[in-house]
């Protein structure tokens, strides 16, 4: 008797065991495909260091094309309900949980990709921006500059008057709209769509997205006057964060902020370095620089949008305040 209690006892502790070596399982809502410059350089990077490292303790699940629901303005929702622990979300799609973030959006603000990323992560550093108290900001990056293509002659600001352009926030459709454009509020997975079925001339996008979503296949004219980028996040539940063992935690923290970001800007500047090269050797492209009186025209309205913007309230002055304070340090160090 007291060798099969034995043996018992022996075997419950092995079930033990394994049952407690058996990690967390995260799931990873992502609404796009598993070749998209958006997952191999702000989901990936993150994903596969924190489960190299945390091998055992958690183990982070990426469900693609939207299998856990395929909305993309549905995904922080997502994360609140539990549905995922984790997603990628574009910000601009739910703009009132986001609100902060308009001053991301703001036309001619920004001259590059790694201006606005590097900005961002100093303001989410220091939580400088409201709307994400029920999350860990694992990721917050903010796209290259989104500039215009089509499958119609738009060579200058004159050829914009009356075409119907999709844009990514309402920071663009006021810049487009005093540039006489008709801007059209789109996600970025119905564009193709939309300019191929002739309900849009054309669209703001950054270079990725024109070969991840199908862009370059309907549109030849590549008018190339960045407006502004578009704020994205990896975002993880802060409830369940907080259940994690604190190893677990410092791993996420880790490959979180900076560390993050820096992969990011990395990745997408080769890949939109490489996408532009070949647009730009394409003898049945057009793709145009604006000319420098449109640049001046372009950055007047500009500027009148972002003061229009800080006028609405005292938090939306001390923001562009903040921002612009950020910029001019970094640029004076050059």
């Amino acid at each position: 008797m007291r060798k099969l209690l034995a043996r018992c006892a022996v075997i419950s502790f092995v079930l033990t065991s394994a049952l407690a070596a058996e990690p967390v399982k995260l799931k990873l809502a992502f609404f796009s495909s598993d070749r998209s410059t958006s997952y191999l350089a702000a989901v990936k990077p993150f994903v596969d260091a924190v489960n190299a490292e945390a091998r055992g303790q958690i183990e982070i699940d990426t469900y693609f094309s939207g299998a856990l629901g395929k909305d993309p303005a549905e995904q922080p929702q997502l994360v609140l309900d539990g549905r995922a622990d984790i997603a990628y979300v574009v910000t601009g799609l739910t703009r009132n949980r986001f609100a902060d973030n308009a001053i991301l959006e703001m036309p001619g603000l920004f001259a590059s990709m790694r201006e606005s990323v590097a900005v961002l992560t100093r303001l989410m550093a220091a939580n400088a921006l409201q709307g994400y108290d029920d999350y860990i900001v694992i990721g917050a990056y903010v796209s290259e500059p989104e500039t215009i293509h089509s499958n119609i002659p738009i060579t200058s600001l004159n050829d914009l008057k009356d075409k119907r352009i999709r844009v990514n926030n309402p920071g663009e459709a006021a810049a487009l709209e005093k540039l006489g454009a008709r801007p059209v509020l789109l996600p970025v997975n119905k564009i193709s769509e939309a300019i191929g079925n002739g309900s849009i001339d054309g669209a703001l996008v950054n270079p990725a997205s024109v070969v991840d979503y199908g862009v370059k296949r309907v549109a030849t004219y590549h008018y190339l006057l960045g407006i502004s980028g578009a704020p994205l996040m990896v975002l993880m539940n802060r409830t369940t964060f907080n259940r994690l063992p604190k190893s677990a935690q410092s791993i996420i923290l880790k490959y979180s902020g900076a560390w993050s970001a820096g992969r990011f800007i990395d990745t997408y500047e080769a890949v939109e370095s490489s996408i532009m090269g070949e647009l730009k050797s394409d003898p049945n492209r057009h793709v145009i620089m604006p000319s420098p009186s449109d640049l001046d025209a372009a950055n007047a309205v500009f500027a009148t949008i972002a003061d229009d913007w800080a006028s609405k309230s005292q938090r939306n002055a001390e923001l562009l305040k903040t921002v612009r304070a950020e910029l001019t340090k970094m640029r004076s160090t050059r």
